[in-house]
């Protein structure tokens, strides 16, 4: 029996629907114009989009606030920093839990943010920037830090238990990170004069950001995002468990591997900029998985979109709540992610119910 056009088009259909693609465009679209507006001084949206049109094609406009260009080209910025930081750490987050079949993993809970917080404040206590790249030395120590820590969880992980339980790899990246907080505050301790640097790291900031970081987030998320993506029919099979990925031919070790390693370059690199952000590779997943669905080919480019709107908007609480003072982006990730986890979880338990 022959299957049924739609049922055929259903089987072939990959990634989001053109609409939903749109929808999420229009939704990233939207949420830069609020957040590039609103801040401590606040700017017409008619100023931004005439900004942004002089910016990329060199026209000249008037605006209604004379300070614009300025606090544009401050603005601009970091909220392009804050959105690709948060598709980032999205990405990661989702991934990790299609991989390790697992509804907490994601780079905090797994100790691969703490570890990449490690490695970019040993570059900054000992100084090991490099004269011309005044970010190489955090961004590549981030980086090695953030895949020595995932390896190093997954080799304890398999000494203790052959099966590589995922409750025993949670864990120990929770005691893992609990671990590492201990050696920050030791480096702390020792390099007081650069509290107020490392300080940043563990709290998480893109204030200051600038478009040569943007350009270094992008770079790294269209490469390693790309591998990511690609992955998606075999983290679909991870899904359900290892044995139906080997029993489907793939290679499970390699297949781990390069997704460990896209993870650890991407999340190495914001926190290598932006710090320590924690609960966007948790809770966005999950919201966009109750969306779009379980499937990875639509829910990893969906949840791009989503932790690019996530993060936008608790940057722009931030800056907001207590304006002009401003707080840390990754406090506010962490008090209301783990509200919506709350609720999230509450709301699966009694689905399953």
């Amino acid at each position: 029996m022959k299957p049924r056009k739609s049922e055929k088009n259903r089987t072939k259909r990959t990634g989001l629907p053109q609409w939903e693609y749109l929808a999420f465009i229009a939704a990233v679209f939207l949420t830069f114009i609020l957040c590039v507006s609103v801040g401590t001084v606040r700017l017409p949206w008619t100023d931004v989009l005439h900004y942004l049109e002089d910016f990329i094609f060199g026209t000249k406009h008037e605006f209604a606030v004379s300070t614009a260009p300025s606090i544009m080209t401050v603005r601009v910025p970091r909220v392009i920093c804050v959105a690709l930081s948060g598709m980032s750490l999205a990405l990661c987050g989702c991934s990790m839990q299609g991989l390790l079949k697992n509804p907490l993993a994601e780079g905090s809970t797994l100790g691969v943010s703490s570890g990449a917080a490690l490695g970019a404040i040993i570059a900054i206590a000992f100084d090991l920037n490099m004269p011309i790249l005044t970010l190489a030395g955090p961004t590549v120590m981030a980086m090695l830090f953030a895949f020595g820590s995932i390896m190093l969880i997954l080799f304890l992980a398999y000494k203790l238990d052959y099966s590589l339980s995922t409750n025993t790899i949670v864990l120990l990246g929770v005691i893992y990170s609990m671990f590492i907080s201990s050696i920050i505050m030791f480096i702390t301790t020792f390099a007081s004069e650069k509290i107020r640097s490392i300080t940043f790291w563990t709290m998480g900031s893109l204030q200051g950001s600038t478009y040569t970081e943007a350009l270094m987030l992008l770079s790294v998320l269209v490469i390693c995002g790309a591998v990511i993506l690609s992955r998606s029919e075999e983290l679909n099979a991870f899904a359900i468990g290892e044995d139906n990925a080997r029993s489907i031919g793939i290679d499970v070790r390699k297949t781990r591997l390069t997704i460990l390693i896209a993870v650890s370059a991407l999340i190495g690199t914001c926190v290598s900029i932006g710090g320590s952000i924690g609960f966007v590779g948790l809770v966005v997943p999950h919201m966009t998985r109750m969306i779009v669905g379980p499937n990875h080919k639509r829910l990893l480019p969906a949840t791009l979109f989503s932790g690019a709107v996530f993060l936008m908007i608790m940057d722009l609480v931030s800056r907001v709540i207590l304006r002009p003072r401003e707080l840390p982006i990754g406090a506010v990730t962490s008090l209301i992610g783990a509200v919506l986890f709350v609720f999230i979880f509450a709301g699966t338990r009694r689905t399953d119910r």
